[in-house]
């Protein structure tokens, strides 16, 4: 790589530097509820089939990615702008990784975060990873650095594509017609970036979830999820396809009154076909 650094410092599971499939996804600081769900689902799947997830611990698709991972019990490490002692921005996710994943960072313990240092960290994020996934993104965005640094070094950059009058897309279209390339599920990315090399091992956590096994066509990591009986909770789940939404939205989208949405979305977290993000949303626990 260019401008390589002169060490790295590692704060966590050291084991996961050594050499392992590994994805980057990167994408915007503020993304909509579609780009949080295509990056936590891109996360879930691939940690799944035994892919590392790489980001840069930013707060929206770079949180989502990693915690999608962790959720599942898989490998996910965070390349940071400060001392891996001083991890910013802290927080419980920042806390899971550096015990359950690996925070790497190019600067001394004692280093503060810096401006500067974060567009820098991004050759590294890009170094260690075998391609680097764009999930939303604005015209001016680091993650078109993290891309750039990528294309320079002989990486794969693959981009999810997003709503064109989106000010969340732009960045992605900008990418795409530089020629990266679109995908639309893990499996094809598992395809494009490693053909008949693709990872096909369950994490041993994941396969106490439940996950399916993955097989040679790399047909999609995914569970099915059970379709209940009742019309309510099929209403509820159909509005959260490929969505993360409040209980205010779920009603808007259902026409359901905002106590028997509440009711229905608890039921359906017991019953663990969908989750709770921070911030009063909701999302399935299955595509």
């Amino acid at each position: 790589m260019a401008s390589p650094p002169d060490a790295l410092w590692l704060r966590g599971r050291v084991e996961l530097i050594s050499p392992t499939p590994r994805i980057a996804i990167v994408g915007s600081r503020a993304p909509t509820p579609y780009g949080l769900a295509q990056a936590a689902r891109f996360g879930r799947e691939l940690a799944a089939a035994g892919v590392c997830i790489v980001s840069g611990l930013a707060r929206g698709i770079d949180e989502a990615a990693h915690l999608a991972a962790l959720d599942i019990g898989g490998a996910t490490l965070a390349v940071l702008g400060c001392g891996v002692d001083r991890p910013w921005p802290s927080g419980p996710v920042t806390e899971r990784i550096s015990n359950e994943g690996l925070l790497v960072s190019e600067h001394p313990p004692g280093t503060p975060p810096r401006r500067h240092h974060f567009p820098l960290r991004n050759r590294i994020l890009a170094a260690v990873s075998d391609a680097v996934l764009v999930v939303e993104a604005a015209h001016r965005s680091g993650s078109l650095i993290t891309a750039r640094w990528a294309a320079d070094q002989g990486q794969h950059v693959l981009a999810i594509p997003g709503r064109v009058d989106h000010p969340m897309s732009r960045g992605v279209t900008r990418i795409l017609r530089e020629g990266a390339t679109p995908v639309d599920s893990p499996s094809m990315l598992m395809e494009d970036v490693f053909g008949d090399r693709a990872p096909l091992a369950l994490h041993p956590a994941a396969a106490a979830e439940g996950l399916d096994q993955p097989q040679p066509d790399r047909a999609p990591l995914v569970r099915t999820a059970p379709q209940p009986d009742d019309a309510d909770q099929r209403a509820v789940l159909e509005a959260l396809r490929g969505e993360t939404l409040t209980a205010s939205e779920v009603e808007e989208r259902t026409g359901l009154g905002l106590g028997v949405v509440m009711a229905v979305l608890t039921t359906l977290e017991l019953d663990g076909a969908i989750l709770r993000r921070p911030g009063g949303l909701h999302e399935r626990a299955w595509s």
